[in-house]
Protein backbone atom coordinates (compact mmCIF):
# COMPACT_ATOMS: atom_id res chain seq x y z
CA UNK A 1 0.00 0.00 0.00
CA UNK A 2 0.83 3.92 -0.73
CA UNK A 3 2.15 5.86 1.97
CA UNK A 4 -0.21 8.74 2.86
CA UNK A 5 0.62 11.91 1.67
CA UNK A 6 3.13 13.77 4.06
CA UNK A 7 0.54 16.06 4.79
CA UNK A 8 -2.05 13.62 6.06
CA UNK A 9 0.58 11.90 7.85
CA UNK A 10 1.90 14.60 9.95
CA UNK A 11 -2.11 15.59 11.14
CA UNK A 12 -2.54 12.23 12.30
CA UNK A 13 0.48 11.63 13.95
CA UNK A 14 -0.27 15.01 15.72
CA UNK A 15 -3.79 14.56 16.31
CA UNK A 16 -2.73 10.49 17.72
CA UNK A 17 -4.54 8.95 15.67
CA UNK A 18 -5.70 5.29 16.62
CA UNK A 19 -3.58 2.63 14.20
CA UNK A 20 -7.11 1.24 12.88
CA UNK A 21 -7.85 4.81 11.78
CA UNK A 22 -4.33 5.02 10.13
CA UNK A 23 -4.62 1.39 8.35
CA UNK A 24 -8.43 2.40 7.22
CA UNK A 25 -7.28 5.51 5.96
CA UNK A 26 -4.20 4.12 4.36
CA UNK A 27 -6.50 1.67 2.44
CA UNK A 28 -9.07 4.27 1.25
CA UNK A 29 -5.94 6.21 -0.12
CA UNK A 30 -4.59 3.56 -1.70
CA UNK A 31 -7.55 2.85 -3.96
CA UNK A 32 -8.34 6.23 -4.32
CA UNK A 33 -4.74 6.51 -5.87
CA UNK A 34 -5.49 3.38 -8.35
CA UNK A 35 -9.12 5.31 -9.82
CA UNK A 36 -6.92 8.14 -10.10
CA UNK A 37 -4.04 6.47 -12.24
CA UNK A 38 -7.13 4.97 -14.00
CA UNK A 39 -9.02 8.30 -14.87
CA UNK A 40 -5.97 9.56 -16.29
CA UNK A 41 -5.02 6.93 -18.71
CA UNK A 42 -8.27 6.63 -19.46
CA UNK A 43 -10.24 9.47 -19.76
CA UNK A 44 -7.20 12.48 -19.80
CA UNK A 45 -10.44 14.91 -21.04
CA UNK A 46 -11.96 14.43 -17.11
CA UNK A 47 -10.56 17.17 -15.20
CA UNK A 48 -10.02 16.73 -11.61
CA UNK A 49 -7.74 17.64 -8.59
CA UNK A 50 -5.81 14.75 -8.12
CA UNK A 51 -3.88 16.21 -5.52
CA UNK A 52 -7.45 17.00 -3.46
CA UNK A 53 -8.90 13.48 -4.15
CA UNK A 54 -5.79 11.55 -2.68
CA UNK A 55 -5.76 14.19 0.06
CA UNK A 56 -9.68 13.44 0.73
CA UNK A 57 -9.38 9.67 0.87
CA UNK A 58 -6.40 10.07 3.31
CA UNK A 59 -8.57 11.96 5.57
CA UNK A 60 -12.08 12.16 5.45
CA UNK A 61 -12.54 9.82 8.29
CA UNK A 62 -10.15 12.32 11.09
CA UNK A 63 -13.28 13.32 12.76
CA UNK A 64 -13.18 9.59 14.39
CA UNK A 65 -9.86 10.56 16.10
CA UNK A 66 -12.68 12.80 18.35
CA UNK A 67 -14.97 10.37 17.80
CA UNK A 68 -13.68 7.06 18.55
CA UNK A 69 -16.55 4.68 19.07
CA UNK A 70 -17.29 5.69 15.23
CA UNK A 71 -14.40 3.44 14.64
CA UNK A 72 -15.48 0.23 15.53
CA UNK A 73 -19.64 1.06 15.53
CA UNK A 74 -22.01 3.56 13.20
CA UNK A 75 -22.09 7.00 13.74
CA UNK A 76 -22.06 9.96 11.41
CA UNK A 77 -20.61 12.97 14.13
CA UNK A 78 -17.47 12.33 12.74
CA UNK A 79 -18.06 14.09 9.60
CA UNK A 80 -18.52 17.54 10.43
CA UNK A 81 -16.13 17.08 13.41
CA UNK A 82 -13.35 16.15 11.14
CA UNK A 83 -14.11 19.27 8.93
CA UNK A 84 -13.58 21.23 11.58
CA UNK A 85 -10.24 19.55 12.52
CA UNK A 86 -9.05 20.35 9.45
CA UNK A 87 -10.39 23.85 9.16
CA UNK A 88 -8.76 23.87 12.58
CA UNK A 89 -5.22 23.06 11.46
CA UNK A 90 -4.61 24.98 9.00
CA UNK A 91 -6.40 22.89 6.04
CA UNK A 92 -8.33 24.87 3.28
CA UNK A 93 -11.78 24.85 3.03
CA UNK A 94 -11.32 23.10 -0.46
CA UNK A 95 -9.57 20.02 0.90
CA UNK A 96 -11.33 19.57 4.69
CA UNK A 97 -15.07 19.37 2.85
CA UNK A 98 -13.88 15.96 2.37
CA UNK A 99 -14.85 14.97 5.74
CA UNK A 100 -18.21 15.84 5.43
CA UNK A 101 -18.62 15.31 1.84
CA UNK A 102 -17.64 11.63 1.78
CA UNK A 103 -20.92 10.66 2.94
CA UNK A 104 -23.13 12.99 1.09
CA UNK A 105 -21.98 12.27 -2.44
CA UNK A 106 -25.90 12.52 -2.93
CA UNK A 107 -26.25 15.88 -2.63
CA UNK A 108 -26.67 19.04 -5.36
CA UNK A 109 -23.31 20.17 -6.42
CA UNK A 110 -21.04 17.53 -5.63
CA UNK A 111 -18.31 17.60 -6.79
CA UNK A 112 -16.20 14.71 -9.38
CA UNK A 113 -13.40 15.06 -6.68
CA UNK A 114 -16.03 14.48 -3.87
CA UNK A 115 -17.57 11.71 -6.07
CA UNK A 116 -14.24 9.54 -5.85
CA UNK A 117 -13.25 9.96 -2.24
CA UNK A 118 -16.62 8.12 -1.81
CA UNK A 119 -16.22 6.15 -4.24
CA UNK A 120 -12.61 4.72 -3.00
CA UNK A 121 -14.31 5.03 0.62
CA UNK A 122 -16.81 2.37 -0.51
CA UNK A 123 -15.05 -0.25 -3.38
CA UNK A 124 -12.10 -0.45 -0.74
CA UNK A 125 -13.95 -2.94 0.40
CA UNK A 126 -15.42 -3.85 -2.54
CA UNK A 127 -18.68 -2.31 -1.49
CA UNK A 128 -21.09 -1.44 -4.89
CA UNK A 129 -23.35 1.68 -4.56
CA UNK A 130 -25.05 2.10 -7.80
CA UNK A 131 -26.37 5.26 -7.59
CA UNK A 132 -22.87 6.87 -6.50
CA UNK A 133 -21.50 5.03 -9.91
CA UNK A 134 -24.13 6.34 -11.74
CA UNK A 135 -22.94 9.91 -10.93
CA UNK A 136 -19.60 8.66 -11.91
CA UNK A 137 -20.71 7.10 -14.59
CA UNK A 138 -22.46 10.34 -16.13
CA UNK A 139 -19.04 12.24 -15.52
CA UNK A 140 -17.25 10.21 -17.28
CA UNK A 141 -18.96 9.77 -20.09
CA UNK A 142 -20.17 13.59 -20.60
CA UNK A 143 -15.91 14.65 -20.39
CA UNK A 144 -15.46 11.42 -23.17
CA UNK A 145 -18.36 11.85 -25.00
CA UNK A 146 -18.77 8.47 -24.55
CA UNK A 147 -22.42 6.63 -24.37
CA UNK A 148 -23.04 5.91 -20.92
CA UNK A 149 -23.58 2.15 -21.03
CA UNK A 150 -19.85 2.11 -22.30
CA UNK A 151 -18.53 4.38 -19.67
CA UNK A 152 -20.26 2.40 -17.36
CA UNK A 153 -18.50 -0.70 -19.05
CA UNK A 154 -15.71 0.58 -18.23
CA UNK A 155 -16.02 1.57 -14.61
CA UNK A 156 -17.03 -1.80 -14.15
CA UNK A 157 -14.23 -3.07 -14.81
CA UNK A 158 -11.91 -1.41 -12.88
CA UNK A 159 -14.04 -1.17 -9.85
CA UNK A 160 -14.23 -4.81 -10.35
CA UNK A 161 -10.14 -5.44 -10.37
CA UNK A 162 -9.87 -2.80 -7.29
CA UNK A 163 -12.60 -4.78 -5.81
CA UNK A 164 -11.36 -7.92 -5.64
CA UNK A 165 -8.11 -6.75 -3.58
CA UNK A 166 -10.82 -6.42 -0.81
CA UNK A 167 -9.74 -9.34 1.52
CA UNK A 168 -6.12 -8.40 1.72
CA UNK A 169 -7.14 -4.94 2.41
CA UNK A 170 -10.02 -5.83 5.18
CA UNK A 171 -7.51 -8.07 6.77
CA UNK A 172 -4.52 -5.09 7.07
CA UNK A 173 -7.35 -2.48 8.93
CA UNK A 174 -7.90 -5.77 11.00
CA UNK A 175 -4.77 -6.30 12.22
CA UNK A 176 -4.22 -2.65 13.69
CA UNK A 177 -5.67 -2.29 17.14
CA UNK A 178 -8.90 0.40 17.14
CA UNK A 179 -7.44 1.94 20.42
CA UNK A 180 -3.95 3.60 20.49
Amino acid sequence: MRPLPDEAAVLLRALDAPPRLVAHLRAVHDVAAQLVEWLESECPALSFDREAVLFGAATHDIGKTVHRSELSGPGSAHEEAGRALLLDHGVSPARARFAGTHARWDAEGVAIEDLLVSLADKVWKNKRVAELEDRVVAELAGAAGLPAWEAFLRLDEVLTRIGDGAEERLAYQAAHPVGG
